[in-house]
C-alpha cells in the first residue's frame, strides 16, 4: 500500500492474532544425537502443553516416539529438563504423569523400567558395560521433610533395582561417564547458593559393581559457578567455570585446570534447568561451542592442542543471533537457532562444509516483513551511573501509519528468573503487540545472564530494587526519545518477571498500567511456601529468612497497595507449585478493595507457565483488551470482553 490510512495506535489491525499463534507454534528443547540419528522435544499448546519425543532418521524420516497421552517431562527441581537419554537406538524418558523412566525404540512398545513410586529422574547418562542408567533422583517419599536429591543408578535389565552412588548434597546434576567408564563426574551444590552462583565439580573411580570410589573436588566452590562437566573422546574433562568473571571453557589434566580460550563472553548458562549444552567434541582436539557476546550468540570450532593453533577460535558464518542446546555427534552439529526474523528452530550443521538446514520449525507461519519489528539492542543510563541493557520493538504494520504528533504506548516486558536473559529470536507474542502499534522494550535488566558474573550479582540483595529501576529507566529513556507515550507506558511480566511488574507498579510511579502473570507479590509467603530448588534463593536476591523479615516484607507490593496508583491484570493457573495462586488473589483482592481497575484471570490445570492452547490465546487477548481500556483505543478485532472491577 503506497499511502496506508493513519489509525492510532493500539488500533492497527493485524494479522498476528492469539489464534494463529497458539495454532501455529510449538516450543523446542533438548536434542539428543545417537549418531546420524537426531532426537528432540517438541511442546505443543494444541495438545494442553504435551512434550512429545521425536525422532529422525538419517534418512530424513521423522517418527514420534512418544505419542499420547506420553508427557516427556520431568518434575525434578519442577522446572524439570534433561527429560530423556538416547543410547543405541533405544530412549529412555521421564513421563510427567506418573514421574516413571520408561523406555522405548523406534517400531518398539513403551516399557516402565521404575516401578510407581515418589522418585522422579532426570540428567541421565547410560553405562553401556554395565548396563545400567545413571542419573539424578529426587525422592518425595516423605510429604514431612524437604525432598532428598541423590545420583543413582538403575539397572536395565528388567528388574529396576537402584543404588544411591552419590548423596549428601543437596542438589546434583550432569552425572557424566568418561568414555572407558572408569569414571563419573557430577556437579553438586548446597543451601542457600543456587548454581549460577556456586558449584563444585566432583570426580570419582567407577568400580566394577558400579560404585564409585576415591572422590575429590575438581573446581567450584561457594563463589565459582561450574557448568557442563563434559568428556573429551581421548578422556580428558572439561567445564564451563567463570572463576574469570565470565563462563570461559577449562580443562582438567595432570590436576590442574587450564582456560581454553579466556575471554569476556558467555559459553555457559544459568541451570534453571537439567541437560543444557553449549559445547560438544568434533575429535580430540576439536571442540564446537557456542558463546555470546553484546552482538549475540555465535557457534565455532575451538582448537584445544598445545601447539600454535591452541585457543584458536573459528566462527561459522551462521544466521543466527540465539542459539543453544548444542550437540555435537558424527560430523554434525544440532542446535537450536533464532534471530530477530527467524522464529527458533532445529538446525542440522555439517561440520565440515559449514553447510546447514533447518528440520523442524517452532513456527511455520509465514509473516510479511512489513508486520514483522525485529529487535534492536539498546543501552540506556540507569541508577548509580550504571548502564542497562535491553530490545527495543518500534511499532510496525505495512497497513497503517500513525497520526502526526502521537506517540505510541509501550509495553515493558521483565523476564523471569531473575536469573536469566531474553531472546533475540522472532517471537510472535512481541510481534503481537508491535503488528498492533504499540512498542515493546524487553529489559535485560542488572542480575540477567550474558554479560558477566558482575552484572550477574548486581541483583544480589537488590532484587526488587535494580530491576525495577532498570525497567522504569528504559521506559523513560525511550519517553525522552520521543519514542513511547509517557502517559501511556505498561510493564509485564510472569514469575519473577511478575514481580519485578507489581513492585514496579507500586513502588514507581512511572507506569499506568500492568500484568502480572504468576507473579510474586508476598516474598516472606513465597520464602516459606515454594519447592526445595528456589527455597533458599532469596537468601541472596533479599537477604537470610528470617533474620532479614523486615526486609521481605518491605519489598513485598501486597503490604503497600496504599502506594499503588495504577491498573493492574493478573493471570494466575491454579496448579502453580512454585508461586501459589493465594499470591494473585491477595494482590487482586487489595487492588479491588482500594478501587483501582484491576482484573484477576485463574486458569484450572495450568501450572508455573501457560502452557494450554487455550490459555496462551486469553492472556494474550484479554492483556490487550484491558490495555485498550485503560489507554483509550479502539480494538480493530472483537475479543471476548475482561472482568474489570472498578472501572
Amino acid at each position: 500500500m503506497s499511502n496506508p490510512p493513519k489509525a492510532a495506535y493500539g488500533s492497527w489491525k493485524s494479522p498476528i492474532t492469539a489464534d494463529l499463534i497458539v495454532a501455529g507454534t510449538i516450543g523446542l528443547s533438548q536434542i539428543g544425537l545417537d549418531g546420524p540419528n537426531i532426537y528432540w522435544l517438541e511442546m505443543r499448546p494444541s495438545e494442553g502443553g504435551r512434550y512429545a519425543l521425536m525422532h529422525r532418521e538419517a534418512s530424513g524420516g521423522i517418527t514420534e516416539l512418544t505419542p499420547a497421552p506420553y508427557n516427556t517431562r520431568t518434575r525434578v527441581h519442577e522446572y524439570g529438563g534433561g527429560a530423556f537419554r538416547v543410547k543405541d537406538g533405544t530412549a529412555y524418558f521421564s513421563n510427567f504423569a506418573d514421574q516413571r523412566l520408561y523406555k522405548v525404540a523406534p517400531d518398539s512398545v513403551l516399557t516402565a523400567i521404575t516401578p510407581e513410586s515418589a522418585y522422579r529422574f532426570a540428567d541421565s547418562v547410560i553405562d553401556t558395560a554395565r548396563n545400567l542408567l545413571i542419573c539424578v533422583r529426587e525422592d518425595h517419599t516423605d510429604p514431612n521433610r524437604e525432598a532428598v536429591n541423590t545420583i543413582v543408578s538403575i539397572k536395565l535389565d528388567g528388574s529396576g533395582e537402584q543404588r544411591e552412588l552419590v548423596a549428601g548434597s543437596d542438589f546434583y546434576s550432569a552425572p557424566r561417564l568418561s568414555p572407558d567408564g572408569s569414571q563419573l563426574a557430577w556437579l553438586s551444590w548446597n543451601h542457600p547458593n543456587m548454581p549460577w552462583d556456586g558449584t563444585e565439580l566432583w570426580l570419582g573411580e567407577v568400580q566394577t559393581d558400579g560404585t564409585v570410589s576415591k572422590v575429590e573436588k575438581v573446581a567450584g566452590g561457594l563463589s565459582e559457578s561450574v557448568f557442563q562437566p563434559e568428556w573429551s573422546p581421548d578422556g580428558n574433562l572439561h567445564f564451563v567455570s567463570d572463576q574469570s568473571g565470565w563462563w570461559n571453557i577449562y580443562r582438567w589434566q595432570n590436576g590442574e585446570a587450564m582456560a581454553l580460550c579466556p575471554m569476556e563472553a558467555e559459553f555457559g548458562l544459568p541451570q534453571w534447568v537439567f541437560g543444557l549444552s553449549t559445547y560438544g567434541f568434533e575429535a580430540e582436539n576439536q571442540l564446537i561451542c557456542l558463546y555470546e557476546q553484546s552482538d549475540g550468540w555465535k557457534l565455532a570450532r575451538l582448537d584445544t592442542t598445545s601447539g600454535p593453533t591452541s585457543g584458536k577460535l573459528e566462527t561459522f558464518a551462521l544466521p543466527y543471533t540465539e542459539m543453544g542446546d548444542l550437540q555435537i555427534s558424527d560430523g554434525i552439529a544440532a542446535f537450536i537457532g533464532g534471530s530477530p526474523t527467524e522464529a527458533p528452530a532445529l538446525v542440522r550443521l555439517d561440520l565440515a562444509s559449514g553447510k546447514h538446514e533447518v528440520l523442524r520449525r517452532s513456527s511455520e507461519l509465514n509473516i510479511d516483513t512489513g508486520y514483522v519489528s525485529p529487535a534492536q539492542p539498546i543501552e540506556f543510563p540507569t541508577t548509580g551511573g550504571l548502564t542497562a541493557y535491553g530490545y527495543y520493538y518500534p511499532p510496525k504494520n505495512a497497513d497503517y501509519n500513525a497520526p502526526e504528533g502521537q506517540f505510541p504506548p509501550l509495553l515493558v516486558k521483565s523476564h523471569g528468573g531473575p536469573t536469566s536473559a531474553t531472546s533475540t529470536s522472532l517471537n510472535l507474542g512481541i510481534q503481537f503487540w508491535t503488528s498492533r502499534g504499540i512498542a515493546v522494550l524487553d529489559v535485560n535488566y542488572g542480575g540477567s545472564t550474558g554479560y558477566g558474573r558482575a552484572y550477574r550479582q548486581r541483583l544480589n540483595g537488590q532484587w526488587g530494587i535494580v530491576d525495577v529501576d532498570d525497567c522504569v529507566n528504559g521506559a523513560l529513556y525511550l519517553a525522552q526519545k520521543g519514542l513511547a507515550d509517557r502517559q501511556r507506558l505498561a510493564i509485564d511480566g510472569g514469575s519473577a518477571g511478575g514481580y519485578t511488574t507489581l513492585c514496579a507498579l507500586t513502588f514507581k510511579d512511572v507506569f499506568a498500567a500492568g500484568a502480572s502473570r504468576y507473579g510474586v507479590s508476598d516474598l516472606e509467603t513465597l520464602a516459606q511456601d515454594t519447592h526445595k530448588f528456589e527455597s533458599r534463593y532469596l537468601d541472596s536476591m533479599i537477604g537470610p529468612y528470617p533474620a532479614q523479615k523486615e526486609l521481605y516484607y518491605q519489598r513485598s507490593p501486597i503490604h503497600f497497595t496504599d502506594k499503588l496508583a495504577c491498573s493492574l491484570i493478573l493471570f494466575q493457573g491454579l496448579e502453580d507449585k512454585v508461586v501459589p495462586p493465594s499470591q494473585s488473589v491477595q494482590m487482586f483482592e487489595a487492588v479491588k478493595a482500594k478501587g483501582l481497575p484491576v482484573a484477576y484471570l485463574p486458569f484450572e490445570g495450568e501450572q508455573h507457565g501457560f502452557r494450554q492452547a487455550k490459555n496462551i490465546k486469553r492472556t494474550l487477548e484479554a492483556e490487550l483488551y484491558f490495555y485498550s481500556k485503560i489507554f483509550g483505543f479502539e480494538l480493530a478485532d472483537p475479543i471476548e470482553p475482561v472482568d474489570i472491577e472498578n472501572l
